[in-house]
């Protein structure tokens, strides 16, 4: 092709001498410009297609990875199956920016990457689903008296948990900062009002749920009353009295009751 323009090109000149009418200068100049444009047309397109396919002289010199072929991931990035996720990370992004000017080094670091990130993945499923059947496999390996007394608590949404926990987590403060001036027993029966009330919309029984938050306040009361006096009084504030200390532990089992039980 470069031929063939070189040839148009010395035809153009050779018209200015011995074409049918004579040419002034302004206009060989002209023509022998035309002439040198589609030589450079014709040597550009050519010079960038080498430097796409890595034929030029500056592409050869990019430096290349040379674990590229490994087919162990971690043995391609250079470090240990026991490394953590930082220093994995650490390791790829010093590795892309070695040979970041090279297309297919990068590609293999990346590829390696992502087998890592992929094993790691079903690692952490896998664990989490032997978990989940060990522990399926315990509750009906256990006694009979054992699954029946499972089968009176459930787990709700987190979602849930945490509205309720919050609401408990709330009287409690509120008990204690009030506790210079009036005790708790506002707080307690709020507390003991909200727990009928959740458990009324599980159960769809208000005489069953007012018993069960009634034996929850009672036994968290009772539990409270026996545990608190023996907590070393270092490690409790001197304004908080044994009425508000009992009452915090009454929260806690009001709060498991609403919360766990069917």
């Amino acid at each position: 092709m470069e031929s063939l323009l070189l040839s148009k090109a010395n035809l153009l000149s050779s018209r200015l001498l011995i074409g049918p009418r004579p040419l002034n200068l302004k206009e060989r100049s002209r023509v022998a410009l035309v002439g040198m444009r589609s030589i450079r047309r014709l040597r550009s397109p050519r010079c960038s297609m080498d430097v796409s396919l890595g034929g030029s002289s500056s592409y050869e010199n990019v430096p290349k990875f040379p674990r590229m072929h490994v087919w162990d991931p971690y043995k391609c990035l250079g470090v240990t199956p026991d490394a953590s996720e930082e220093e994995i990370t650490s390791a790829r992004n010093f590795l892309l920016q070695q040979y970041a000017g090279h297309e297919k080094s990068v590609e293999s670091i990346e590829a390696a990457y992502e087998k890592i990130l992929m094993a790691s993945f079903r690692a952490r499923k896998k664990t989490k689903i032997n978990l989940k059947s060990r522990l399926k496999k315990k509750v009906e390996e256990s006694p009979p008296w054992f699954k029946t007394l499972l089968s009176y608590f459930e787990i709700p949404a987190m979602g849930v948990i945490l509205r309720r926990l919050f609401l408990f987590a709330f009287m409690g403060a509120w008990s204690i900062m009030n506790s210079g001036s009036n005790g708790p027993a506002f707080q307690v029966a709020l507390s003991f009002g909200s727990c009928i009330y959740f458990l009324n919309d599980k159960m769809q029984n208000v005489i069953r749920a007012s018993a069960t938050g009634f034996a929850a306040l009672v036994v968290g009361w009772t539990i409270g009353s026996i545990v608190v006096p023996l907590i070393p009084s270092v490690l409790v504030n001197p304004a908080w009295s044994l009425e508000l200390m009992t009452s915090l532990v009454s929260y806690v089992f009001l709060f498991l009751a609403c919360t766990f039980l069917k």
